[in-house]
Protein backbone atom coordinates (compact mmCIF):
# COMPACT_ATOMS: atom_id res chain seq x y z
CA UNK A 1 0.00 0.00 0.00
CA UNK A 2 3.00 2.16 0.55
CA UNK A 3 3.81 2.79 -3.04
CA UNK A 4 0.10 3.58 -3.68
CA UNK A 5 -0.18 6.14 -0.44
CA UNK A 6 2.55 7.94 -2.31
CA UNK A 7 1.33 7.96 -5.48
CA UNK A 8 -1.60 9.76 -3.67
CA UNK A 9 0.33 12.23 -1.96
CA UNK A 10 2.29 13.10 -5.14
CA UNK A 11 -1.15 13.91 -6.96
CA UNK A 12 -2.01 15.94 -3.99
CA UNK A 13 0.88 17.79 -4.13
CA UNK A 14 1.05 18.87 -7.62
CA UNK A 15 -2.88 19.04 -8.07
CA UNK A 16 -2.20 17.06 -12.02
CA UNK A 17 -1.98 13.64 -12.85
CA UNK A 18 0.57 14.37 -15.73
CA UNK A 19 2.83 16.28 -13.31
CA UNK A 20 2.44 13.59 -10.68
CA UNK A 21 3.38 10.97 -12.61
CA UNK A 22 5.78 12.49 -13.86
CA UNK A 23 7.31 13.58 -10.43
CA UNK A 24 7.23 9.46 -9.54
CA UNK A 25 8.81 8.22 -12.85
CA UNK A 26 6.14 6.53 -13.90
CA UNK A 27 3.52 6.78 -16.92
CA UNK A 28 -0.44 8.40 -16.28
CA UNK A 29 -2.13 5.40 -16.75
CA UNK A 30 0.19 3.57 -14.01
CA UNK A 31 -0.71 6.33 -11.58
CA UNK A 32 -4.29 6.58 -12.36
CA UNK A 33 -4.55 2.34 -11.97
CA UNK A 34 -2.69 2.60 -8.61
CA UNK A 35 -4.89 5.66 -7.24
CA UNK A 36 -7.73 3.34 -8.06
CA UNK A 37 -6.44 0.51 -6.34
CA UNK A 38 -5.68 2.69 -3.48
CA UNK A 39 -9.54 3.93 -3.25
CA UNK A 40 -10.72 0.13 -3.33
CA UNK A 41 -8.49 -1.06 -0.58
CA UNK A 42 -10.06 2.38 1.48
CA UNK A 43 -13.29 1.77 -0.05
CA UNK A 44 -13.66 5.56 -0.44
CA UNK A 45 -13.41 7.73 -3.39
CA UNK A 46 -10.39 9.63 -2.69
CA UNK A 47 -10.06 12.18 -5.55
CA UNK A 48 -12.88 14.34 -7.68
CA UNK A 49 -11.66 13.56 -11.51
CA UNK A 50 -13.44 13.42 -14.87
CA UNK A 51 -10.71 14.35 -17.58
CA UNK A 52 -8.77 16.12 -15.26
CA UNK A 53 -7.58 16.12 -11.25
CA UNK A 54 -11.02 18.63 -9.62
CA UNK A 55 -9.36 18.34 -6.18
CA UNK A 56 -9.51 16.17 -3.49
CA UNK A 57 -13.00 14.61 -1.74
CA UNK A 58 -13.55 15.17 2.28
CA UNK A 59 -12.98 11.68 2.44
CA UNK A 60 -9.50 12.42 0.56
CA UNK A 61 -8.52 15.21 2.75
CA UNK A 62 -8.85 13.20 5.43
CA UNK A 63 -6.91 10.46 4.05
CA UNK A 64 -4.09 12.89 2.98
CA UNK A 65 -3.19 13.55 6.77
CA UNK A 66 -3.03 9.81 7.65
CA UNK A 67 -0.93 8.97 4.07
CA UNK A 68 1.78 11.43 5.34
CA UNK A 69 2.32 10.31 8.25
CA UNK A 70 2.29 6.33 7.22
CA UNK A 71 4.49 7.57 4.41
CA UNK A 72 6.48 9.99 6.54
CA UNK A 73 7.07 7.07 9.62
CA UNK A 74 7.92 4.45 6.48
CA UNK A 75 10.48 6.78 5.25
CA UNK A 76 11.70 7.29 8.73
CA UNK A 77 11.83 3.25 9.78
CA UNK A 78 13.83 2.66 6.93
CA UNK A 79 16.29 5.46 7.33
CA UNK A 80 16.97 4.35 11.13
CA UNK A 81 17.39 0.71 9.94
CA UNK A 82 20.00 1.32 6.79
CA UNK A 83 21.87 4.03 9.46
CA UNK A 84 21.72 1.29 11.84
CA UNK A 85 23.90 -0.80 8.91
CA UNK A 86 26.03 2.30 7.39
CA UNK A 87 25.98 5.13 10.14
CA UNK A 88 25.10 8.71 9.07
CA UNK A 89 24.84 8.82 5.47
CA UNK A 90 22.34 9.49 2.45
CA UNK A 91 20.48 12.22 1.65
CA UNK A 92 19.47 15.64 3.58
CA UNK A 93 16.87 18.11 1.54
CA UNK A 94 16.79 21.52 2.72
CA UNK A 95 15.03 24.56 1.28
CA UNK A 96 15.67 27.87 2.83
CA UNK A 97 14.58 31.17 2.51
CA UNK A 98 17.03 33.36 0.46
CA UNK A 99 18.21 35.73 3.04
CA UNK A 100 19.66 32.67 4.67
CA UNK A 101 21.91 30.89 1.94
CA UNK A 102 24.92 31.58 3.51
CA UNK A 103 24.01 30.06 7.13
CA UNK A 104 23.01 27.28 5.26
CA UNK A 105 26.27 26.84 3.25
CA UNK A 106 28.02 27.36 6.97
CA UNK A 107 25.95 24.80 8.88
CA UNK A 108 26.15 22.14 5.29
CA UNK A 109 30.03 22.20 5.31
CA UNK A 110 29.97 21.80 9.31
CA UNK A 111 27.76 18.89 9.35
CA UNK A 112 29.65 17.39 6.31
CA UNK A 113 33.09 18.08 7.89
CA UNK A 114 31.48 15.65 10.95
CA UNK A 115 29.55 13.29 8.57
CA UNK A 116 31.29 13.17 5.66
CA UNK A 117 28.93 10.69 3.76
CA UNK A 118 25.82 12.62 4.38
CA UNK A 119 25.07 14.67 0.99
CA UNK A 120 23.27 17.77 0.59
CA UNK A 121 20.43 19.21 -1.74
CA UNK A 122 19.97 23.18 -1.02
CA UNK A 123 16.82 24.71 -2.45
CA UNK A 124 15.70 28.77 -2.02
CA UNK A 125 12.25 28.96 -1.20
CA UNK A 126 10.13 31.51 0.45
CA UNK A 127 8.96 30.78 4.37
CA UNK A 128 5.31 29.76 3.28
CA UNK A 129 7.03 27.35 0.49
CA UNK A 130 9.23 25.61 3.05
CA UNK A 131 6.18 24.73 5.56
CA UNK A 132 4.26 23.57 2.90
CA UNK A 133 7.49 21.48 1.79
CA UNK A 134 7.27 19.75 4.67
CA UNK A 135 4.32 19.03 5.06
CA UNK A 136 4.26 17.49 1.41
CA UNK A 137 7.29 15.39 2.58
CA UNK A 138 9.27 16.62 -0.21
CA UNK A 139 12.08 18.25 2.33
CA UNK A 140 13.63 16.88 5.35
CA UNK A 141 14.19 20.22 7.42
CA UNK A 142 13.77 23.70 6.44
CA UNK A 143 15.84 27.34 7.16
CA UNK A 144 13.76 30.17 7.91
CA UNK A 145 11.75 32.63 10.67
CA UNK A 146 10.80 31.33 13.73
CA UNK A 147 9.09 33.66 15.98
CA UNK A 148 7.97 36.42 13.26
CA UNK A 149 4.71 34.33 11.33
CA UNK A 150 2.69 30.85 12.81
CA UNK A 151 4.59 28.00 11.98
CA UNK A 152 1.80 25.31 13.15
CA UNK A 153 3.71 22.11 15.29
CA UNK A 154 7.12 22.03 14.31
CA UNK A 155 10.64 21.27 15.90
CA UNK A 156 13.28 24.13 15.09
CA UNK A 157 16.65 25.08 16.32
CA UNK A 158 17.38 28.79 16.37
CA UNK A 159 20.79 29.69 13.96
CA UNK A 160 20.68 33.72 14.51
CA UNK A 161 18.76 36.65 14.41
CA UNK A 162 18.46 39.06 12.24
CA UNK A 163 20.01 42.22 11.88
CA UNK A 164 19.31 44.74 9.09
CA UNK A 165 21.56 46.76 6.26
CA UNK A 166 21.16 48.91 3.79
CA UNK A 167 23.42 48.25 0.90
CA UNK A 168 24.33 51.17 -0.83
CA UNK A 169 27.30 52.10 -3.75
CA UNK A 170 30.34 53.88 -2.19
CA UNK A 171 29.12 57.10 -4.59
CA UNK A 172 26.27 57.40 -2.78
CA UNK A 173 25.42 60.35 -0.18
CA UNK A 174 24.92 57.60 2.36
CA UNK A 175 28.03 56.00 1.93
CA UNK A 176 30.00 58.24 4.20
CA UNK A 177 27.20 57.78 7.17
CA UNK A 178 27.98 55.63 10.27
CA UNK A 179 24.15 54.78 10.62
CA UNK A 180 21.04 55.13 8.89
CA UNK A 181 17.29 55.52 10.22
CA UNK A 182 14.31 53.75 8.16
CA UNK A 183 12.66 57.45 7.83
CA UNK A 184 15.98 58.63 6.29
CA UNK A 185 15.05 55.88 3.16
CA UNK A 186 12.08 57.62 2.65
CA UNK A 187 11.61 58.75 -1.37
CA UNK A 188 14.81 56.34 -2.11
CA UNK A 189 15.41 54.65 -5.15
CA UNK A 190 15.02 51.13 -3.63
CA UNK A 191 15.07 47.53 -4.94
CA UNK A 192 13.78 44.92 -2.89
CA UNK A 193 12.88 41.44 -2.47
CA UNK A 194 9.13 40.65 -3.93
CA UNK A 195 6.34 41.04 -1.36
CA UNK A 196 5.97 37.10 -1.39
CA UNK A 197 9.11 36.87 0.49
CA UNK A 198 8.65 37.27 4.79
CA UNK A 199 11.98 39.06 4.78
CA UNK A 200 9.85 41.85 2.69
CA UNK A 201 7.17 41.75 5.01
CA UNK A 202 9.23 42.55 7.52
CA UNK A 203 11.03 45.64 5.73
CA UNK A 204 7.13 46.85 4.94
CA UNK A 205 6.19 47.00 8.82
CA UNK A 206 9.46 48.93 9.50
CA UNK A 207 8.82 51.44 6.67
CA UNK A 208 4.79 51.28 8.28
CA UNK A 209 6.07 52.14 11.68
CA UNK A 210 7.55 55.64 10.85
CA UNK A 211 4.12 56.20 8.33
CA UNK A 212 6.17 55.65 5.08
CA UNK A 213 4.55 53.79 1.72
CA UNK A 214 7.27 52.88 -0.03
CA UNK A 215 6.98 52.11 -4.13
CA UNK A 216 10.18 49.88 -4.74
CA UNK A 217 10.70 50.33 -8.46
CA UNK A 218 12.42 46.86 -8.81
CA UNK A 219 10.93 44.29 -7.38
CA UNK A 220 13.32 40.30 -7.24
CA UNK A 221 13.32 37.39 -5.28
CA UNK A 222 17.13 36.95 -5.35
CA UNK A 223 19.19 39.07 -3.31
CA UNK A 224 21.90 38.85 -6.18
CA UNK A 225 19.70 41.11 -8.61
CA UNK A 226 19.02 43.39 -6.07
CA UNK A 227 23.25 43.67 -5.47
CA UNK A 228 23.66 44.02 -8.91
CA UNK A 229 21.45 47.06 -9.05
CA UNK A 230 23.05 48.68 -6.30
CA UNK A 231 26.54 48.13 -8.22
CA UNK A 232 25.55 48.83 -11.80
CA UNK A 233 22.96 51.68 -11.09
CA UNK A 234 23.33 52.85 -7.73
CA UNK A 235 20.17 51.82 -6.42
CA UNK A 236 19.53 51.36 -2.51
CA UNK A 237 18.83 47.81 -0.58
CA UNK A 238 18.34 46.39 2.51
CA UNK A 239 19.19 42.82 3.36
CA UNK A 240 19.86 40.76 6.66
CA UNK A 241 23.67 41.54 7.95
CA UNK A 242 25.62 38.14 6.68
CA UNK A 243 24.39 37.93 3.24
CA UNK A 244 25.01 42.20 3.10
CA UNK A 245 28.06 41.23 3.96
CA UNK A 246 29.23 38.31 1.41
CA UNK A 247 27.10 39.68 -1.48
CA UNK A 248 29.73 43.06 -0.79
CA UNK A 249 32.54 41.48 -0.73
CA UNK A 250 35.08 42.95 -3.34
CA UNK A 251 32.49 45.00 -4.88
CA UNK A 252 32.65 49.22 -4.71
CA UNK A 253 29.31 48.71 -1.83
CA UNK A 254 29.03 50.14 1.39
CA UNK A 255 26.80 48.31 4.10
CA UNK A 256 25.55 50.88 6.77
CA UNK A 257 23.45 49.45 10.18
CA UNK A 258 19.88 50.91 10.36
CA UNK A 259 18.81 51.64 13.65
CA UNK A 260 14.90 51.97 14.95
CA UNK A 261 11.92 49.96 13.76
CA UNK A 262 11.33 46.40 15.08
CA UNK A 263 14.01 43.91 16.67
CA UNK A 264 15.16 41.35 14.32
CA UNK A 265 13.94 38.30 14.07
CA UNK A 266 14.91 34.58 14.65
CA UNK A 267 16.46 32.64 11.58
CA UNK A 268 16.82 28.49 12.18
CA UNK A 269 15.89 25.34 10.97
CA UNK A 270 12.17 24.12 10.94
CA UNK A 271 11.44 20.01 11.09
CA UNK A 272 8.26 18.33 11.13
CA UNK A 273 7.95 17.43 14.34
CA UNK A 274 8.72 14.04 15.44
CA UNK A 275 9.87 11.62 18.62
CA UNK A 276 12.34 10.64 17.89
CA UNK A 277 13.33 12.49 14.39
CA UNK A 278 16.34 10.35 12.56
CA UNK A 279 19.53 10.05 13.26
CA UNK A 280 20.76 12.29 10.51
CA UNK A 281 17.84 14.90 11.22
CA UNK A 282 18.45 14.76 15.08
CA UNK A 283 22.15 15.16 14.61
CA UNK A 284 21.40 17.91 11.84
CA UNK A 285 19.60 20.10 14.66
CA UNK A 286 22.05 19.64 17.60
CA UNK A 287 24.72 20.84 14.41
CA UNK A 288 22.67 24.01 14.29
CA UNK A 289 22.53 24.36 18.30
CA UNK A 290 26.55 24.27 18.30
CA UNK A 291 26.80 26.95 15.36
CA UNK A 292 24.44 29.26 16.34
CA UNK A 293 25.51 32.98 17.61
CA UNK A 294 22.71 32.80 19.79
CA UNK A 295 23.65 30.35 22.32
Amino acid sequence: MIDKLEMFLAVARHEHFGRAAESLGITQPTLSSGIKQLEDQLGVQLIFRGSRFGGLTPEGQNALIWARKIVGDTRQLKEEMRQTRHGLSGQLRMAVIPTALTWASKLASYFCDKHPKVRFKILSRTSAEILKMIDNLEIDVGLSYLDNEPLGRVSTAPLYRERYLLVCSTASEFAKRDSVSWADLNHERLCLLTPDMQNRRIIDRNFAQYDISIQSTIESNSTIVLVSNVVERGWLTILPQDMAHFLAQGKPIKTIPITGGHGGHTVGLVAQYSEPHTPTLAALLTAAKRISNLS
